[in-house]
């Protein structure tokens, strides 16, 4: 039976454990702790906006725009846009980075890492525009209030850096999860646009999280489903062409959406020009149509059961799409994928009254229509064609709408990204092309931190030294010898120990049994042997920021820094290329064996 210690309970070795890439119940414990921190997070965002409706609205409701006077409603994204205007960005450039751009951006140069002053940020740029009027959704600031507030966990236990990003994923998960009521989703949406990977290790701590976020969200607002549609079915199977085209339209909106949010040509006019535009063409549309304002989910339950006239219909996939995309454009953070869904049901509704002018005994309900446009816009904007249906299930509690479901997503994306040229909205924001977190590599060596793989067994010693000390250096069997320059400007050299070893047995050799002088000392700059030049690196870094780091030629390792304090500094260990290569690299056990024999035969034969 296992013996364990007090040693094996404590926080150095939770740490140490997870930095290996199999710490699966640590990381189980991660998701389920930060599960409940961005539940609590959310139901506080929620509250948030309740209370500031409270002040203005009727009944507190974040989407009564139709109830308030149209001059009222048409005023309120111009105030949005001057208070985003005065408070955000009179701040750094780097301080206004908000949202699900942010957060892949955190995690893909930064390790999961999160300023304070941005979260902070996040709060109130995510109320003001939402209560402003502007066409914006919550759940933006929802995965950047949840993936920073579980990464802050991380930072504050001091975790190694592969941890960190999988409480991104779980933070991310959960705050999904607890927004919308959406657990399925939630995990999906984490693996596939933010993390952009699918692996056991993260999978089951995201899981976890997820679920306690909905279990958090669910109980204060209740398990009820986030919209209400009638019982409805496909009925004839005439409507599958029509879902192609259907599918076809939306993925063409969805790359003009990304095609004016990234448009240089706005984003090149001065600051006020575009803050001015965005408020004056919300409030214009506004005066005229209030359902374009704000997240729209009321507009989203009414087109799912029928109730919206046909130009509202057509001011939510025209106007809302445009202002939406010119919001973005303008510099202003906005969370997009409400009002996304918005633009795909208002899309596919007016699509399924089309269908049912043109073919009146076989047309599907244009509810069905709907919900399968919200699943499809979503999916094309984001190239994430599961996190989309597993969107529409759990919003809509409908699974006979996953077959004409999956065909509508599929024909939505393929048709933005080949047609349009679009590879996705949050993917185009960081970088055009491959995004560093679809290399395979940089994915594997991110899962594990240096203390994994680098080797313990080293000595630190001066440059010169005498023989006995050099005989007392190597009687703890030590791999290397981490050589203490004269100066902080002199780099930091590492020699074999081996090296030392056989320049004493061929010392010793030399002297035929003579006494050495006794002022001899050994120059360990001076001995034949390799040496390599060194560079820090922090105990908590991953594979990946060593593997980067050691792209410099100049380096031949790294030595890895642990403790915070320059007193408390000390050396844990050495990193060597050759020991990132073999983590990477997989050798077939028996292809192995066989190689060897071959050889032992090869060298008897000589």
């Amino acid at each position: 039976m296992a013996r364990f210690s007090r040693s094996d309970f404590t926080l150095e070795s939770f740490r140490r454990q997870l930095a290996n890439v199999d710490a699966l119940p640590q990381l189980c414990v991660l998701g389920l702790v930060s599960g409940v921190i961005t539940g609590a997070v959310m139901v506080a965002f929620r509250l948030l906006l309740e209370a500031g409706a409270a002040l203005y609205m009727t009944d507190g409701d974040p989407e009564a725009f139709e109830s308030m006077a149209p001059w009222l409603r048409s005023l309120l994204p111009m105030v949005a846009v001057t208070i985003v205007g005065l408070l955000l960005y009179r701040q750094k450039p780097a301080a206004r980075k908000l949202g699900v751009g942010h957060v892949i951006e955190r995690l893909t140069y930064h390790q999961g890492r999160f300023p304070l002053r941005n979260w902070l940020n996040q709060w109130w740029v995510g109320v003001v525009v939402v209560l402003g009027g502007l066409s914006a959704g919550r759940e933006g600031p929802a995965i950047h209030l949840g993936a920073a507030a579980a990464s802050g966990l991380g930072q504050q236990i001091r975790l190694p850096n592969n941890s960190l990003r999988v409480l991104v994923a779980c933070g991310t998960a959960a705050a999904i999860s607890a927004s919308f009521n959406t657990p399925i989703a939630g995990v999906i949406f984490a693996m596939e646009v933010v993390m952009m990977e699918y692996t056991l290790m993260s999978f089951m701590p995201v899981i976890l999280a997820s679920t306690m976020g909905a279990l958090v969200a669910q109980l204060v607002y209740g398990n009820e489903p986030a919209f209400r549609i009638p019982e409805v079915a496909l009925g004839s199977l005439v409507n599958l062409p029509w879902i192609v085209v259907t599918g076809l339209v939306i993925g063409l909106l969805a790359g003009l959406f990304i095609h004016i949010s990234r448009s240089e040509r706005v984003q090149a006019w001065p600051l006020w020009v575009r803050l001015g535009l965005v408020g004056i063409a919300t409030g214009a549309v506004a005066w005229w149509f209030p359902q374009v304002q704000g997240i729209g989910y009321d507009s989203v339950a009414a087109a799912l059961n029928n109730q919206l006239e046909i130009k509202v219909l057509v001011a939510l996939m025209i106007a809302k799409l445009l202002l939406t995309a010119l919001t973005v454009a303008g510099g202003v953070p906005i969370g997009i994928i409400g009002p996304l869904l918005v633009v795909g049901a208002a899309t596919g509704a007016l699509f399924g009254l089309l269908g049912a002018w043109l073919w009146p005994d076989k047309a599907a309900n244009p509810g069905i229509y709907a919900m399968l446009g919200m699943a499809a816009m979503m999916g094309a904007v984001l190239q994430a064609p599961l996190a989309a249906l597993m969107a529409l299930l759990e919003l809509t509690h409908t699974p006979s709408i996953m077959l004409p479901g999956m065909l509508a997503v599929v024909v939505a994306c393929l048709t933005s990204r080949q047609l349009t040229g679009c590879e996705g909205f949050f993917i185009s924001s960081v970088r055009y092309g491959l995004h560093p977190l679809q290399q395979p590599l940089m994915q594997a060596l991110s899962r594990v931190s240096v203390p994994a793989v680098m080797e313990r067994k080293l000595v630190r010693t001066a440059r010169m030294i005498t023989p006995d000390q050099a005989r007392f250096l190597l009687e703890t069997n030590p791999v290397w010898l981490v050589i203490e320059r004269s100066s902080e400007e002199k780099p930091v050299l590492a020699l074999k120990a081996a090296e030392l070893a056989r320049w004493l047995l061929e010392h010793d050799e030399a002297l035929q049994g003579k006494e050495p002088p006794e002022d001899e000392l050994i120059d360990l700059l001076e001995i034949p042997g390799q040496r390599l030049e060194l560079a820090p690196i922090g105990l908590q870094a991953t594979l990946s920021e060593a593997f980067l780091k050691l792209q410099d030629n100049a380096l031949g390792a790294l030595y890895v820094v642990h403790g915070h304090s320059p007193k408390q500094r000390r050396i844990s260990g050495i990193i060597t290329r050759d020991a990132i290569e073999r983590y990477y690299h997989y050798t077939d056990p028996r292809r192995a064996e066989a190689r060897d024999t071959d050889k032992r035969k090869q060298d008897s034969s000589h």
